[in-house]
C-alpha cells in the first residue's frame, strides 16, 4: 500500500520559515518525480516546486528564492523549506509521487501565514 505521509505545517508570521516534510512508503522511491503543490481557499490546487528522481527541481516563480525542495532517497523523504513566508503562501501542501502513469497524493498539511 503506498502512503505519502506530510508533516510540518503550522502557523507562522509573516517572514517567518517552515519546513514541511513527506514521508513515502510502498513505493520505490528513487524512482519517482516528488512535488509539492498547495491550495488555498477558493483557488484551484497549484504547483508549488518539483524535483525529478535526478534531483533537478524546478519551482513556481511565485516561490523562488524563497522555497528549497530537497529528496533523502535513503530517508524516502522530500522536504520542502520554505523561507520568508508571506500570507499569500497559506494554503493547504499537498505532496505527490509519479512514474509514468502512477500518482499517488498525500493528505496534505495545512499553513497558515499571519500576524
Amino acid at each position: 500500500q503506498v502512503q505519502l505521509v506530510e508533516s510540518g505545517g503550522g502557523l507562522v508570521q509573516p517572514g517567518g520559515s517552515l519546513r514541511l516534510s513527506c514521508a513515502a512508503s510502498g513505493i520505490i522511491f528513487s524512482l519517482y518525480g516528488l512535488g509539492w503543490y498547495r491550495q488555498a481557499p477558493g483557488k484551484q490546487r497549484e504547483l508549488v516546486a518539483t524535483i525529478t528522481s535526478g534531483g533537478i527541481t524546478n519551482y513556481a516563480d511565485s516561490v523562488k528564492g524563497r522555497f528549497t525542495l530537497s529528496r533523502d532517497n535513503a530517508k524516502n523523504t522530500v522536504d520542502l523549506q520554505m523561507n520568508n513566508l508571506k500570507p499569500e503562501d497559506t494554503a493547504d501542501y499537498y505532496c505527490n509521487a509519479v512514474l509514468f502513469s502512477h500518482l499517488y497524493w498525500g493528505q496534505g498539511t495545512q499553513v497558515t501565514v499571519s500576524s
